[in-house]
């Protein structure tokens, strides 16, 4: 396996060959709006994109439907990554280009344990049900697009009422990291690329096949924007070399 400096330099080295082909007139500085299902990706590309444009990027993070409504009541940003109804509304509002979206990567839904917890099997889905029904404690993001998802399968599989009692119903996936960190509660509920970073806790496995839900990323420039830089910044996203990252931190293409 490579480490992660190799796989870093490797990053570097083919999107700053991307790149050389594109002449920025000067310093150029980009507000990102980014959904925190991407944010493990973005903490690793941006600053390797400043360093290969010399462009400074601001990034803001937070939940997808947040950052909706932020954009929606006029924020100003030049570039967003979003899940794809969200961005595909903006796009119907003309508050962002249509010409630029892109798919950037996607995320399966996963359950995070505190690290050392007990580790209970929840490879099928009678499994999984056990395992929910068992648990003494689920949090997951209300507004989150995981969240969302995830009431969507307790409902299908029928445990939607059962869970309610021993289910905590977070504001943003820190929160679901922070419960299971603090053994507040057994599970969490979030998609892989959000619990590989949690210091404290660690993936009990992916969802079973046949329940499984992805989180999409994708990325787009605002219709506002005048930075050219903006376009740059998702194609620097959405080259090959960028993947080494993107697998990096729990997401595929």
């Amino acid at each position: 396996m490579k480490s992660p400096r190799m796989v870093s330099a490797a990053v570097v080295l083919g999107l700053v060959g991307m790149l050389t082909q594109v002449k920025a007139a000067g310093e150029t500085t980009l507000t990102v709006l980014c959904s925190n299902g991407l944010k493990a990706v973005a903490e690793d590309l941006v600053p390797q994109f400043e360093r290969a444009t010399k462009h400074k990027v601001i990034v803001r993070y937070g939940l997808a439907a947040t950052l909706k409504q932020q954009i929606e009541r006029g924020e100003s940003f030049d570039v967003a990554f979003l899940t794809p109804v969200v961005m595909d509304d903006l796009i119907k509002q003309a508050k962002i280009a249509a010409d630029t979206r892109a798919t950037i990567a996607r995320s399966g839904l996963a359950i995070a344990i505190r690290a050392g917890a007990r580790k209970p099997d929840i490879k099928t889905v009678d499994a999984f049900k056990r395992a929910l029904l068992d648990a003494k404690g689920i949090a997951y993001a209300k507004e989150g697009a995981s969240g969302v998802a995830f009431a969507a399968i307790i409902e299908r599989l029928g445990i939607a009422d059962a869970l309610k009692a021993r289910s905590r119903l977070t504001a943003t996936g820190e929160e679901v990291g922070d419960a299971i960190v603090k053994g507040d509660v057994e599970f969490g509920v979030l998609p892989v690329s959000e619990i590989l970073p949690i210091k404290g806790a660690e993936m009990l496995a992916p969802f079973p096949a046949d329940v499984q839900s992805y989180i999409v990323m994708v990325g787009g420039a605002s219709a506002q924007s005048r930075q050219a830089a903006a376009r740059d910044l998702i194609k620097f996203f959405t080259a090959p070399a960028a993947l080494p990252v993107i697998k990096a931190k729990g997401m595929e293409r």
